[in-house]
């Protein structure tokens, strides 16, 4: 069997055209990119783009050997990189690619550092330098631990070295949400040289992955300047998933501005845009092809083109008229249905039949147009939660329903969530354990008395940065799971259909989690081999900033992936339907299911959610938003009933979206 612990990335909501990403002559390309002002490579997955990153990388240090020359390398961190990383340490373990010729420089490091705990250049020397040949005297970076007063002639020593080693050949960087490069922030000028630079919230945010909370992170970076990084011979911009569509779409497509920094690669004569379908959403040919060429109109298709008509021209679908195809470049679907009346109409009833009540599936029904099966019933069913209250704040409507209508439930949380929760609720619970010691146990529990005692101290002496005890951890996590069980119950969820599945890639303690292995894909294969479920639902809210949510979803689409390598009879008869969180939501246009919620039912939502009291208004990783969590899921369970009345459908108070997920479609 084969094992693939990165399904997510295949994830694509518009099922895109291969001709759109991959044109076929130049002049097909030259037509689709007619908007795009910076060389755009589209891949249908990450892998496929790390490659094609990494033979560029082996050509260029190949022909600069036969030459006799060194090949010289500017590198960033982040997540987005990490894969071309291990692909050319894969390599040169595997194929024998000397970097013995690799001159490196560090793009960016944080400012001030205490130490190089966290510092960028540790990150590339555990991620690569360290695993392959290059000479230690050829890898370059700036000093995060030097006097602020001495930051200035560094920067200007360090662009000597950069000219001494004869220019800068590839330089490979992600793109930050804001559109910085490097550490250069909205604002930066075209001509910045290296500098100390001020870290904007936006950027922090990204940058807790590599500390343990935000508050941890430096105020500043050193940084390569955008000057810098124009003069580079080369320029790879690399951007994997749909949280980076919206700044890919700005970046390639928009003006040339300081307050996106990358936009200024649309000025350099051999810069590269790689990225996956994920990531290119945004950009015209992929969702607004009809704009650029001409298409074969899939029902997808014409629902996302009628509901991009709907928004432009403001009016519902039913009032579209052929005028506003005509003038708006849609007028290949009057030509093809005959008018806009018939057009309207099938696009109208195909997003009418995605509203049920009934997420289950309606008994005794005719289930022709409806989302879900009516058989069998009642259905077993797993709602799969990253963190110990994901399912409340993505679903808890739908979770209520599925339980009003006699579905047998069981909730299946992936972590512990342990990291999320503020020692003063550790201290809480201490109190409460130690009077409840006193009045129940005479004082007289030694264990108690002893263990009180060790995590009272350790939480007096705990430094900004100090990992948790697995002590301390483990109380965390009993926290977590009362409040989920408190939730469950309040639903009618009965405990024994409660489960904690504690996936160890979560255990690091710290924000960085463990990679996710086969360890975590039997734990969630198990589970499912036990329940036999006849729907299943997981998270598809993959900007989750963090990457938990990324991590439980590849663990689930892998045991998934591996039951059908062994033609599971369980799975035949079971469809997996994905939600988004607190963090985004589906686009109306690709919304396959849809439920409704009234003002007492979102209450009653709201309800279960706060029951999760340690994440109510002081969790420690809400992200850029201040908006509490209960907060964030109703502006977008409303936001989502109100674009289905503007649509010109039924209004309701609040709705939840889900779209199905095909393993076969997805994973092959």
């Amino acid at each position: 069997m084969s094992l693939n612990l990165n399904l997510s990335s295949r994830i694509v909501l518009n099922k895109v055209s291969e001709e759109f990403y991959n044109p076929k002559t130049a002049v097909e390309r030259s037509e689709l990119t007619q908007r795009e002002k910076i060389p755009t490579s589209i891949f249908p997955s990450e892998e496929e783009g790390v490659k094609r990153i990494a033979d560029a990388i082996e050509a260029k240090i190949k022909s600069q050997a036969r030459l006799g020359k060194n090949c010289v390398l500017g590198l960033g961190t982040g997540q987005s990189l990490t894969h071309i990383y291990e692909e050319l340490v894969r390599r040169h373990n595997e194929e024998k690619l000397s970097f013995k010729n690799v001159v490196a420089f560090n793009a960016y490091e944080y400012f001030p550092l205490n130490g190089n705990k966290h510092s960028s250049i540790k990150q590339l020397r555990e991620q690569f330098f360290s695993k392959v040949d290059i000479p230690e005297e050829n890898i370059h970076s700036m000093d995060g631990t030097i006097p602020q007063e001495k930051v200035q002639d560094q920067c200007r020593q360090y662009e000597r070295q950069i000219q001494e080693a004869g220019g800068i050949d590839i330089m490979l960087l992600g793109i930050g949400r804001s559109g910085n490069i490097a550490a250069n922030e909205p604002g930066s000028m075209m001509t910045s040289a290296t500098r100390l630079i001020l870290v904007d919230a936006t950027s922090r945010q990204e940058m807790t992955m590599s500390f343990d909370g935000q508050d941890q992170v430096p105020p500043c970076s050193i940084t390569l300047g955008i000057g810098n990084i124009l003069a580079a011979r080369k320029v790879f911009i690399v951007a994997w998933g749909d949280e980076k569509a919206d700044i890919i779409k700005k970046t390639v497509e928009g003006p040339f501005q300081d307050t996106t920094p990358a936009s200024y690669l649309q000025t350099h004569n051999d810069a590269h845009i790689i990225v996956d379908l994920a990531a290119a959403a945004k950009l015209t040919r992929i969702e607004h092809p009809w704009l650029v060429t001409s298409c074969e109109w899939t029902d997808q298709m014409i629902r996302a083109a009628l509901v991009w008509l709907c928004g432009i021209t403001h009016k519902p679908v039913l009032k579209l008229t052929n005028k506003d195809y005509n003038q708006n470049g849609l007028s290949d679907l009057l030509a093809l249905y005959g008018s806009a009346y018939n057009t309207n109409i099938k696009i109208f009833n195909d997003l009418q039949h995605t509203i049920t009540g009934w997420p289950g599936g309606k008994p005794n029904a005719d289930d022709t147009y409806r989302p879900e099966r009516a058989k069998p019933f009642p259905k077993r069913v797993v709602v799969f939660s990253p963190h110990p209250d994901d399912d409340v704040i993505s679903m808890g409507g739908t979770i209520r329903r599925l339980v009003q209508q006699g579905h047998d439930i069981h909730i299946a949380y992936e972590t512990s969530g342990n990291i999320a929760v503020n020692d003063e609720e550790v201290t809480r619970f201490m109190h409460f354990i130690n009077g409840f010691n006193q009045i129940f146990s005479d004082d007289k529990d030694q264990v108690i008395k002893t263990k009180y005692q060790e995590i009272k101290k350790f939480l007096a002496n705990k430094k900004e940065g100090d990992i948790d005890t697995r002590d301390v951890l483990n109380i965390k996590g009993l926290i977590r799971r009362g409040e989920a069980r408190t939730a469950c119950t309040y639903n009618g969820i009965p405990l024994d259909h409660v489960h904690f599945l504690d996936l160890p890639f979560y255990e690091s303690g710290r924000v960085e989690k463990l990679p996710m292995t086969i360890k975590d894909v039997n734990i969630v294969r198990k589970f499912l081999q036990q329940i036999k479920p006849h729907q299943i639902y997981i998270a598809g809210d993959l900007a989750d900033p963090h990457g938990t949510h990324r991590k439980c979803t590849n663990a689930v689409l892998a045991a998934i992936d591996l039951e059908e390598q062994e033609h599971a009879g369980w799975l035949k008869d079971c469809r997996i339907w994905m939600y988004r969180g607190a963090w985004a939501e589906y686009p109306v246009e690709y919304i396959e299911m849809c439920v409704p919620m009234s003002p007492e039912e979102l209450r009653a939502k709201r309800n279960a959610i706060l029951k999760h009291s340690s994440q109510a208004d002081s969790a420690p990783y809400l992200g850029n938003d201040e908006r509490l969590f209960w907060q964030r899921a109703e502006d977008r369970n409303r936001a989502t009933a109100k674009l289905y009345d503007d649509l010109g459908l039924a209004s309701y108070e609040a709705m939840e979206a889900f779209v199905e997920y095909h393993p076969q479609t997805y994973a092959k």
